[in-house]
């Protein structure tokens, strides 16, 4: 039997669960949240706590976390990994997904959203509702873009940046880790990490 635990029982948890049911994968799927045992999420028990994933490794093959801290998620990933659990990929059916893409594990690929030729996605990014990853892309672990945002070719996004609803950033700009990309957002020049930007032409925040 398949089984998969999705780590995370808030909003993003609902969502990891739609996707990975459209994907028919898995044969059971169960929560671990730390604040919800107990409960049902859409009809799916949180049977633990997140400290409960080693006792449980001989029970669940995969493990998908589904939190969206950007630092909190890769860090999970990776104490998972190290457990042996498979972090798959997810992928909705609606998804649009170049057959010369690269995603890495522990990566969501939501409805609508567009993976170009060329393009390599990180471990444990979260790819929203039609985003847009244009050719040649190359977006860090544990990126969230939201939904409607939007990639020019050859643009580079280092880790845990964070791209919000609706941005724009134009080809070939390169982005370094730990930034915010503020909603609607026009990014037309490079951007250093740990910098937050807003505005059309997104500027750096004072």
């Amino acid at each position: 039997m398949n089984r998969l635990l999705i780590v995370g029982a808030g909003g993003q948890g609902k969502v990891v669960l739609d996707c990975a049911k459209l994907m028919k994968s898995f044969d059971e799927i169960h929560f671990l949240d730390d604040n919800k045992i107990g409960e049902e999420i859409l009809g799916h028990p949180v049977i633990g706590k997140i400290a409960d994933l080693e006792s449980l490794r001989g029970d669940y093959q995969n493990a998908f976390v589904a939190i969206g801290n950007n630092s909190y998620r890769l860090q999970l990933i990776e104490e998972i990994e190290a457990m042996t659990y498979n972090v798959p990929i997810l992928i909705h059916p609606t998804a649009i997904i170049s057959e010369y893409a690269e995603i890495g594990s522990g990566t969501i690929i939501l409805p609508g959203a567009i993976l170009n030729a060329g393009c390599k996605v990180g471990k444990g990014v979260i790819v929203n509702t039609s985003a847009l990853i244009e050719h040649d892309c190359y977006i860090g672990d544990g990126v969230h873009l939201s939904p409607t945002a939007k990639m020019g070719g050859e643009v580079t996004i280092g880790e845990k940046t964070w791209v919000c609803i609706g941005a724009t950033i134009i080809n070939r700009i390169k982005i370094g880790s730990n930034c915010l990309i503020a909603a609607g957002a026009v990014v037309i020049h490079d951007v250093l990490s740990k910098e937050s930007v807003y505005g059309i032409p997104a500027k750096k925040k004072k």
